[in-house]
């Protein structure tokens, strides 16, 4: 009886542990180097926001901000408003699929 029980539990384990390797554990080191982004957030970065706009970090607080999105023109928004930093050069894209016209154009 109690082999019984445990093959019977046993499919439910093994979902617990592929859904922990496939969903959870991914999700988790995402996060982590979210936060590690966010975190390293300097002067004079070049950032994109949630919201796709193109600028340059001016000020960097503890959870804000300021971003210079054109001349003269600077907004402070939340450290989680970034979605990524911009690094320099065409080799630092990596295949990201984003012409690098395209985005010189979106910050003059």
């Amino acid at each position: 009886m109690n082999v019984t029980q445990l093959q019977s539990l046993l499919p439910l384990l093994l979902l617990v542990v592929v859904f922990y390797f496939l969903i959870m554990r991914p999700q988790q080191v995402q996060q982590k180097k979210r936060q590690a982004m966010l975190g390293a957030l300097r002067k004079g970065d070049r950032v994109v926001t949630i919201g796709g706009i193109f600028g340059t970090v001016t000020e960097v607080k503890d959870d804000h901000i300021r971003v210079r999105i054109a001349d003269k023109v600077e907004v402070e928004m939340a450290k989680a408003g970034i979605d990524h930093v911009r690094s320099e050069g065409p080799k630092s894209e990596k295949g990201k699929g984003k012409p690098e016209e395209e985005e010189g154009k979106a910050e003059d």
